[in-house]
């Protein structure tokens, strides 16, 4: 067996499981955002008095942080009363940052569970060993109340990557060149496992943002074995024990792919889809309104690190805004300690409350008609960020910050010597 069918059998409480199959799984956390006030509504309609299990529960108030209208603010008010009555001791108020952060922050992911959260984006956890996945309210209300919930065992692809990365070129372009080779429908309802001697050299941020990006291809989950980098960066947050599970030689996969990343140059997602990628150099001179730096694609500390780098000692573009959304509470505290948010807020940009922000379009960046943005988050549909007549450009942290700096589209490669 692969090791996502290994975690997901030993969940269903079964010896094997095999490509198809409809398995009962214990969910280890369930995670619900403030998206899904239904989750709640859901739980009593299904006849809920008390959940399951409140220490398998987290509750994360990350996409409307702060509140921005009075239903977002009464929404997160009948969160906070749920919690409070159900004895849910994880609940992260709006100053703690985008959920698939706050959880790793807070010692919640380790390797060999099942995490499911009513968001996407819960594939990131593949960077940990995890079996990450998101569902709706109503799924999230039968884990609630039973603790568990049935899952297809997915077929599995991989991609081996090999090669080293040029300067300029970071795990966002890797990725992105993936989806606009095989297109955002190639992964519907398959695991995504990423191989090779590339990753020894990626840190856990930027596994983490080639396992988010895998939602853009529409993957169930993705998946990376857990290594010494991926052991030592779990250990030192996560309290419990874990179990670390490995693909069985000879294994035969669905379909296998290879990239050698020697020759990738950065690449962005053009308006108006993730699959509409093409190299960066293509579009070099566009102009920009707005620069967005954040969010669980693009907000950690490394990610704002390269921002600082070509930023620091020069000014933001007369004309860009560029808004900064560090991916969490920790994130924006480890920030402020290295110096690099005063390099940056005092090189022009917005900072903004840890979370979500415009990345759904809102508030905290929103764009207006006509309106051109260049973004680090992970999604470019027409609306996703404010006014449908807007255009938004997905790519690296770098790109993003080199634009900002220019006021148009850059290749950030000569800022990084």
């Amino acid at each position: 067996m692969h090791a996502i069918e290994k975690i997901l059998a030993k969940a269903a409480g079964k010896d094997a499981v095999v490509t198809g199959e409809i398995v009962n799984c214990r969910v280890d956390l369930g995670e619900v955002n403030d998206l899904y006030l239904q989750t709640v509504r859901s739980f009593y309609e299904m006849g809920g008095k008390r959940v399951h299990d409140p220490r398998k529960l987290v509750f994360i108030m990350d996409h409307y942080a702060p509140a921005s209208t009075i239903q977002q603010a009464d929404n997160q008010k009948q969160f906070r009363e749920f919690c409070r009555e159900q004895n849910i001791e994880l609940f992260f108020d709006v100053d703690q940052g985008v959920c698939h952060q706050a959880m790793v922050d807070n010692g919640l992911v380790s390797p060999g569970m099942i995490l499911v959260a009513t968001d996407s984006h819960t594939t990131t956890h593949g960077a940990f060993g995890a079996f990450g996945t998101g569902v709706g309210a109503t799924d999230m209300a039968v884990i609630m109340i039973t603790g568990k919930l049935w899952f297809r065992v997915p077929e599995i692809v991989r991609f081996h990557l090999t090669g080293t990365l040029s300067r300029g070129v970071f795990a966002k372009d890797v990725i992105l060149k993936i989806i606009g080779d095989l297109g955002a429908d190639y992964g519907i309802y398959k695991g995504i496992e990423f191989t090779g001697p590339l990753l020894k050299s990626l840190s856990v941020s930027e596994r983490m943002a080639l396992c988010n990006m895998t939602t853009e291809m529409g993957a169930k989950t993705a998946y990376i074995q857990p290594d010494q980098i991926t052991l030592d960066f779990v250990r030192s947050r996560v309290k419990h024990d874990f179990q670390v599970f490995s693909t069985d030689s000879g294994y035969r996969y669905a379909a296998e792919h290879t990239y050698d990343v020697s020759r990738l140059k950065p690449q962005l997602a053009a308006p108006h889809s993730v699959d509409n990628v093409h190299p960066l150099e293509k579009f070099i001179g566009t102009p920009i309104d707005q620069a967005f730096l954040g969010t669980c694609t693009g907000g950690r500390v490394e990610d704002l690190a390269v921002a600082a780098k070509i930023l620091k000692g020069k000014r933001v573009h007369r004309g860009t805004r560029f808004i900064v959304v560090p991916a969490s509470k920790g994130v924006l505290l480890e920030a402020m300690a290295k110096g690099i948010m005063q390099a940056l807020v005092e090189a022009g940009a917005t900072f903004v409350t840890p979370g979500c922000a415009a990345c759904l379009g809102t508030h905290e960046g929103i764009l207006a008609p006509g309106e051109i943005c260049i973004t680090a988050s992970s999604r470019n549909f027409p609306g996703r960020m404010g006014s449908t007549q807007a255009q938004v450009y997905v790519g690296s942290p770098a790109s993003v910050a080199a634009a900002a700096l220019e006021g148009k589209i850059t290749d950030p490669t000569g800022y990084l010597d």
